[in-house]
């Protein structure tokens, strides 16, 4: 077997208490997971993905999908986002960036803004927690979602809040 159709990784045995190296073989269902994750820049949940999957393997499960992500996620070949939605989604890209999701019909995108480093190497001295990572999440409409609310966009943040905030907003119609 070549090198480029295995991965290896060490992953803690728990009871045993040492390290035990595992490799997983590229199969064909992970090769195509990975490449219909990768060709889309959309961030699908793993029941989108099988749909999108059984286009090229119709005879994959939704199991071997599932359990396919939890691997590529381990190998830190994608991304599984965790975000304020309660679906989870995954992303193809696994290099460290930020999100944007819409809280009206739950769209993710990639959000345009460098991650932010140093804020973990400042908070590194100020707490005796050790920072392993940080998560960063903005909220929004998204474009379809502004549109489809027959207003402008210049009333998407108020009815943002609204959403956000049921009770402020049924104070103020109170008043």
């Amino acid at each position: 077997m070549t090198h480029e159709n295995r991965w290896e990784y060490s992953m803690s045995n728990s009871t045993a208490g040492k390290e035990e190296a595992r490799t997983y073989r590229m199969t064909l269902q992970r090769k195509v997971i990975l490449e219909v994750l990768q060709a889309h820049d959309i961030h699908p949940s793993a029941d989108e993905l099988y749909e999108m999957v059984r286009k090229r393997l119709p005879r994959i499960s939704l199991g071997t999908v599932y359990r396919n992500l939890e691997i590529l996620v381990e190998q830190g070949e994608i991304q599984k986002l965790e975000l304020g939605g309660t679906i989870k989604r995954y992303d193809g890209i696994a290099k460290k960036h930020y999100h944007i999701r819409c809280i009206e019909c739950g769209r993710v995108d990639n959000a345009p803004v460098a991650p932010l480093n140093q804020l973990e190497d400042k908070l590194y001295g100020a707490t005796v927690y050790t920072i392993i990572g940080h998560r960063l999440e903005f909220m929004g409409l998204c474009p379809d979602c502004t549109a489809k609310g027959g207003e402008s966009s210049a009333d998407a943040p108020q009815r943002m809040f609204d959403r956000l905030h049921p009770q402020a907003s049924e104070n103020k119609n109170k008043a």
